[in-house]
């Protein structure tokens, strides 16, 4: 299975800290790896069929200054279509004007859901299929992006159908708030004033988040295991659906 990690904050938010933690895991998981991060209405969108661990470009990512409202990263061990760089999360669409994010830990089988219009895979992966169908799903709910609320509420009416075909964990985002739907393994925290030092598990990294943040930050981390030890994690329950606004979940 691969590794999935989403950031949902209330202002522009480092992301290296996490991801620094997160790429250590590509030991394991070496087929790919990418991330992508909202720019007001635009996304960056960086990807490589390498692992996290040899890639240049995930030194690249290491180097860049991200700073982010909403970010998804995924770590890739494959179980369906070729380690290309087509079939490298996270995948980006366009619906209602604005740019969709969605990343999948998983492996579904015998799902192959009827498609047309604009919402076609370019890969070959079950991940990919899955996301043009939820994004199908939405336009045919939705004539016109609607309240959050709504959205969520329509996400947790599709996010079974997939899910009973196998394991389907997925992180989605449309800049606004980010959605996660765990089959198997998720866990969150909100980092919130009063801030504290954290160290991470698979790295001999610290930082004291004091030191760079004021009272009014607010950060939700969601990843497939937890990346720190000195933090509480909550883990999701099978075949919950959160969402995560301003670094803040939102009642279900």
């Amino acid at each position: 299975m691969c590794q999935l990690l989403g950031m949902n904050a209330n202002t522009p938010t480092d992301v290296m800290f996490s991801f620094t933690g997160f790429a250590t895991r590509a030991e394991e998981y070496k087929d790919g790896f990418g991330i992508a991060f909202f720019e007001g209405a635009g996304v960056r969108l960086m990807v490589d069929a390498q692992s996290a661990r040899e890639s240049p470009v995930a030194e690249m990512v290491r180097r860049f200054p991200i700073r982010s409202e909403n970010i998804i990263a995924h770590i890739r061990k494959a179980t369906q279509g070729q380690v290309t760089l087509a079939n490298t999360h996270p995948f980006v669409r366009e619906l209602w004007g604005r740019y969709w994010v969605f990343a999948h830990n998983g492996d579904l089988k015998g799902f192959a859901p009827r498609l047309h219009g604009a919402f076609r895979p370019v890969g070959e992966t079950d991940s990919e299929r899955a996301f043009c169908w939820l994004m199908q799903e939405l336009a045919k709910a939705h004539a016109t992006v609607p309240p959050i609320a709504e959205l969520t509420a329509t996400l947790r009416e599709l996010a079974p159908i997939p899910a009973a075909h196998g394991t389907f964990n997925f992180m989605l985002s449309n800049g606004q708030a980010l959605w996660a739907h765990c089959s198997t393994h998720l866990h969150h925290l909100v980092r919130q004033h009063p801030f504290t030092r954290a160290s991470l598990q698979d790295d001999d990294v610290t930082v004291d988040f004091a030191e760079h943040t004021s009272a009014r930050d607010r950060v939700a981390v969601i990843v497939t295991e937890p990346l720190t030890r000195d933090e509480a994690w909550t883990a999701f329950a099978p075949g919950e659906l959160r969402v995560f606004v301003d670094g803040t979940p939102q009642p279900v």
